[in-house]
């Protein structure tokens, strides 16, 4: 039986670490706050500025700029210089990167006072390390302007105004920041797919999972009939709910906001709970696993490589897959693909989200950098045309070759390794995973940038991506009485999503649900909405949405 208290335990240190992080970046306390003086770097003897030329071709500094860059993700790879991509940006920019990582536990001990690094990726825009950027961090517009105006032409103006804090500059830079522009192109591939192994597909005779009750009669002919799979999988939960919350919403339509443009919370739909209940049902049927609640990344991804789901409903296919290459390309006519899945009961259509104008994950550049000439050097580098080819594909020549029509495509010997050999082709050459300015529009250059594992799960999604614009940065400013109350909130919705699922009985699944609408109503429920509209209304505001 999982422990929920250790979550609650973890959940809790986690809020009271992020609320010191706030205090101490607010007071800009020691080395590694706002009292920090930015180094000022002299260009003589080093290049002119050129506003129609990226810096980096025109810098002649000889010797190797050392550069440490923080990224708060345990699961990054931490290599530089080894692979075709990074050791291409060692050999272009003359620099060498050192990279840590860490959680939010090491990341607020650089503001207690430890040294800061010379860069710094974060992936929660809420955070007050985000919101209180301008004390530790140098504002990309002047770096621009002194050192590497080009990184204006390769910018994207709509990400630097969404990205403004109150002083009218911008600290921040995102991947995967797409604008409404970028969702018109039909560019940005679906990234949620509910998918099936082909071979079940086929036993079963193209089954069907559209409604509640063949939902689970299906899963129970596969548990019958597929006795060694898990029928039934989906992402790893760990803290948050992973795809059986927002995706799984996303998924069936749930709506975005209220009739008349306000907060809605999403969580009580009537059309996801029916979809709780049947996952309740499946689950005391035997086609849900304990362990699936368990899991943690690692262990969802050894599941996927390995073919244990006989079905999954996927958040994140281009993040898994490698896996689902691996496990492609080691059983043919077996491979995962993406079916319509369970459907709205009350007739909605799919609202699937990707990348919203906030993005993923957001560099800065920290007033502790030793050279920021360098470090704007990196940024624009990586946003050019140049640096998004390399990115996704390498190196002319020696990784892909350009076509006459504009697009590229992977040499023969890369691509096999790419199909066939997924470990290597990650740890030879990495394209497709540096993606720190990644963009998805610089992929539709070429079939080959995402693997042949996904293609399939991606048409099926065509036409199904909605914007979530409006619901991105809403919620309530860290360190207030609502920030601790939502914390406490999703909390407390991860342990009843997991508790409603295995409910024993529909009345336990019912009293699990009543408690957490009660919870609401004592954790300030309804000013957190008040917040939350307000700010939907300023992100419309700031798009121009009506």
């Amino acid at each position: 039986m999982i422990k929920m208290t250790k979550v609650l335990g973890t959940k809790t240190l986690k809020s009271a670490l992020l609320l010191m992080a706030a205090m101490l970046v607010a007071a800009g306390c020691s080395s590694g706050g706002g009292s920090t003086k930015a180094v000022e770097v002299s260009l003589d003897n080093r290049y002119t500025v050129d506003p129609e030329t990226p810096a980096w071709q025109l810098d002649k500094k000889e010797e190797t700029t050392d550069l440490t860059w923080y990224v708060n993700a345990d699961w990054w790879n931490t290599d530089f210089g080894k692979d075709v991509v990074t050791k291409k940006i060692k050999e272009d920019l003359n620099i060498n990167i050192k990279f840590i990582t860490g959680d939010d536990t090491k990341l607020n001990t650089f503001f207690a006072g430890g040294d800061m690094p010379d860069l710094l990726t974060i992936f929660d825009s809420n955070s007050p390390v985000v919101q209180k950027a301008s004390t530790w961090a140098l504002p990309l517009n002047e770096l621009a302007e002194k050192y590497d105006p080009y990184f204006n032409k390769v910018a994207a103006a709509d990400t630097l105004n969404w990205f403004q804090l109150k002083d009218g500059k911008t600290y921040g830079y995102p991947n995967y920041s797409n604008t409404q522009a970028d969702y018109d192109s039909g560019n940005i591939p679906a990234k949620t797919a509910f998918v099936i192994r082909k071979d079940v597909y086929k036993a079963l005779g193209s089954p069907d999972f559209g409604t509640p009750e063949a939902f689970q009669k299906t899963m129970n002919e596969i548990k019958s009939k597929f006795p060694d799979m898990i029928p039934f999988g989906f992402n790893a939960i760990g803290e948050g709910t992973g795809s059986l919350g927002d995706a799984l919403q996303d998924f069936i339509g749930v709506p975005l906001e209220t009739e008349d443009g306000k907060f809605y919370n999403r969580n009580l739909d009537e059309d996801y709970l029916t979809w709780l209940r049947t996952l309740n049902a499946v689950y005391r049927d035997g086609a849900i696993s304990d362990d699936s609640f368990a899991d943690d990344g690692t262990g969802f991804e050894e599941k996927v490589k390995s073919g244990k789901y006989a079905t999954m409903l996927l958040d994140g296919t281009p993040q898994q897959g490698g896996n689902l290459q691996i496990f492609m390309s080691a059983n043919p006519g077996k491979e995962y693909m993406a079916v319509d899945g369970p459907q709205s009961t009350v007739g909605h259509q799919p609202t699937l989200n990707q990348s919203g104008i906030t993005g993923w994950m957001i560099n800065y550049i920290t007033k502790n950098c030793k050279d920021p000439a360098k470090a704007i050097q990196i940024f624009t580098y990586l946003l050019s045309e140049e640096g998004q080819k390399l990115m996704n594909y390498g190196i002319e020549g020696v990784t892909y070759k350009s076509n006459p029509d504009g697009t590229v495509e992977l040499l023969p010997e890369v691509k096999d390794l790419q199909l066939n050999n997924a470990d290597k082709f990650k740890k030879d050459y990495r394209m497709g995973e540096f993606m720190f300015f990644g963009h998805d529009r610089h992929k539709a250059l070429s079939k080959d940038a995402f693997p042949e594992s996904i293609k399939q799960m991606q048409e099926w999604g065509k036409g199904k991506l909605k914007p979530h614009f409006i619901l991105e940065n809403i919620n309530p400013d860290q360190g207030t009485a609502e920030a601790r109350d939502q914390t406490a909130i999703n909390t407390n919705w991860n342990t009843t999503l997991v508790s409603m699922i295995r409910a024993k009985d529909e009345a336990t699944f019912d009293s699990i649900l009543a408690e957490h609408k009660a919870f609401l109503d004592k954790n300030n429920w309804s000013k957190i909405v008040e917040v939350r509209s307000e700010k939907m209304k300023a992100n419309k505001a700031k798009l121009g949405i009506k």
